[in-house]
């Protein structure tokens, strides 16, 4: 489990966009809440995320997601960009 850390937030919700927040959490694993405006694309999220934790393996981590119609490409940008930005912040 990683040491604490600042939650870190990345993107903006707009039309096309999304915001990813990333904060501690007391579980051992990666926690993932999304809300989105466009429905019945749950196998496309599925692949997305689990694409994301095989290449990241966050635990400790709760991981919000608001999406406001991101095609997959910019919802990995923008995980991955969320990721970074804990791994600088792990670095300092």
């Amino acid at each position: 489990m990683p040491a604490p850390f600042a939650p870190v937030l990345v993107g903006v919700v707009g039309s096309g966009n999304l915001e990813v927040l990333l904060e501690p959490t007391a579980a051992a694993g990666c926690t993932l809440d999304i809300t989105t405006s466009a429905h019945g694309f749950a196998p496309i999220w599925q692949a997305v995320v689990e694409d994301f934790q095989a290449r990241h393996g966050l635990t400790g981590v709760a991981v919000s997601i608001n999406d406001m119609g991101a095609t997959p490409a910019v919802v990995s940008l923008r995980l991955d960009q969320a990721a970074a930005a804990l791994s600088m912040k792990a670095r300092a």
